[in-house]
């Protein structure tokens, strides 16, 4: 059977599956997230918190690599993860993407400078889109192009393609976000809601990645399910103009979206 869209399998190390935000468009938020990641729902993983080695940090943990999938440090940068669908390259003994986020949230390095020192450009790693964000500005790095790119003010999607690729899902949460950040305030419930959207795109609409259409149809929603595999978790973060943020993540009991366990955080304490 053909590798999941997100499956970690070996040292993939723990990412998200699609991120929808919304940079430098907002008259009280700078930057607004929200964020799925599916994963077999045994896979072992630590709620988001404070680190205890890295205590700047702010994230969740994938146990078994030790990386994460997405954080942000108090002293405002911000990283996240998605693999790049693409099994017929995939190799097992590739280094655990995981670690791109952790190291890069950990290192106090610029985007430019963190993504030039990355041997190869990254080829030691599978196929893989990274987000990178500091103060006063968001970059998009991808292996896959070797190329890093300034993220303009706007709402983006990044999925399991290059960024603001216009599959299905994408498309569709690009638009539900625009609706959102018309309003002065966001409720992180109102993205929760986005983010927890079952519906299936048309058959013709779907993207083809290399597996098969009955497993394109399942990674298909915005919020994925089946019976061992799905969106274990949703992520939510407001940053706003000052700096401070609020942090949200919601993790799915056995991948129902009806039932969850949730830590919030906000910084400054």
């Amino acid at each position: 059977m053909a590798d999941f869209s997100c499956r970690r399998v070996g040292k993939s190390g723990g990412i998200m599956c699609i991120i929808l935000f919304a940079y430098d468009c907002h008259p009280r938020y700078r930057l607004v997230v929200a964020a799925n990641r599916d994963e077999f729902y045994q896979r072992p993983t630590a709620a988001a918190a404070f680190w205890p080695d890295h205590p700047d940090i702010l994230a969740g943990r994938d146990l078994k690599e030790g990386g994460t999938w997405m954080g942000i440090t108090t002293n405002g940068c911000f990283a996240a993860l998605t693999n790049y669908r693409d099994p017929s390259s995939f190799r097992p003994e590739a280094r655990s993407r995981g670690h791109l986020v952790k190291d890069y949230l950990n290192s106090n390095l610029a985007p430019k400078t963190y993504t030039a020192d990355l041997p190869n450009g990254g080829s030691a790693y599978n196929g893989f889109n990274l987000l990178m964000g500091t103060n006063d500005s968001m970059y998009y790095y991808s292996n896959r192009e070797k190329i890093i790119r300034q993220i303009p003010a706007g709402i983006h999607g990044l999925s399991n393609a290059l960024l603001n690729t216009p599959w299905p899902k994408v498309s569709k949460g690009i638009k539900a976000m625009a609706q959102l950040i018309q309003h002065d305030d966001i409720e992180a419930e109102q993205l929760f809601a986005m983010m927890s959207n079952q519906e299936l795109p048309d058959e013709q609409d779907l993207p083809q990645t290399g597996v098969s259409l009955e497993m394109e149809r399942m990674l298909a929603p915005i919020f994925v399910t089946s019976p061992d595999y799905g969106t274990c978790l949703t992520t939510v973060i407001l940053v706003e103009r000052n700096h401070n943020f609020q942090f949200w993540e919601r993790s799915y009991i056995n991948g129902q979206p009806d039932s969850w366990d949730e830590v919030y955080y906000r910084y400054p304490f």
